[in-house]
């Protein structure tokens, strides 16, 4: 069987109330193009796994991956994106929040010779469209943002705008290879998947987003989780500098 063109990851932990119209949403952008959907369920304790496996039966190219119990965002993708054959891997959010027919540009960008696409909400073509009532809540997360990536920049030298948007398309074997090395299973697993493919060398591109925020709030609590990943930092340029991802970083 012929590897799919493009692979799109979802991770899903409790999503039984968006996971379906998500997933059918992105296999109607992926079947024409023979791709596939890798769905990862990270322990969740509602009727996630059963909608997922009931559109499974119409859709031979849906994936249904499960872990037992509930393991991070991070090691949800970083199971998706080792399983996924795509020669590209896309992965986003279950409340898609990104729209899948965004990806086309990524995808192009990697045809063009980047190795990854990462999305910036910074980028001055991002289009943002809200519910009024998360105005407050999204500048909050924005003014935490900018001070959280200054800190990776400064401490880890990845010269990009944005490490935490949900939209990023990896060239297949890059992103398997990268993602076989990424030990955080948590919200700064983007971070360290961005450095690793720093230190191998992989070019990264930024592009714009299209920011449809019309559902609940994120499951980031912002200041609990800015100091957990700001501990991650040091630990992943503590890993770098030791060589933890198979190449040693400059000290």
């Amino acid at each position: 069987m012929s590897a799919p063109t493009l692979s799109v990851v979802i991770p899903a932990y409790n999503e039984e109330r968006v996971i379906g119209a998500t997933a059918e949403q992105v296999l109607q952008y992926l079947e024409p193009r023979g791709g596939e959907l890798l769905v990862v369920d990270d322990g969740s304790r509602d009727r996630t796994v059963e909608v997922v496996a009931g559109l499974q039966r119409g859709h031979p190219g849906l994936q249904l991956l499960r872990h037992g119990r509930n393991l991070g965002k991070g090691a949800a993708i970083r199971a998706g994106m080792l399983a996924a054959r795509g020669r590209y891997v896309l992965y986003t959010d279950a409340d898609l929040v990104y729209p899948i027919e965004g990806a086309e540009p990524f995808v192009a960008a990697l045809e063009q010779g980047a190795d990854v696409a990462i999305g910036t909400r910074s980028h001055p073509a991002t289009l943002f469209a809200l519910n009024p009532r998360h105005f407050s809540y999204i500048y909050q997360r924005y003014l935490v943002g900018r001070a959280y990536i200054g800190l990776v920049n400064r401490l880890l030298g990845l010269g990009v705008s944005d490490t935490q948007c949900g939209f990023k398309c990896f060239r297949g074997d890059v992103g398997r290879d990268v993602f076989g090395r990424v030990t955080l299973t948590n919200f700064a697993f983007d971070v360290e998947a961005l450095y690793v493919a720093r230190l191998l060398g992989h070019r990264i591109v930024e592009l714009p987003v299209y920011f449809l925020y019309l559902g609940e709030q994120s499951s980031v609590e912002l200041v609990r989780d800015s100091v957990q990943m700001w501990r991650d930092l040091l630990r992943i340029r503590a890993n770098g500098r030791r060589g933890r991802y198979g190449v040693r970083a400059p000290g």
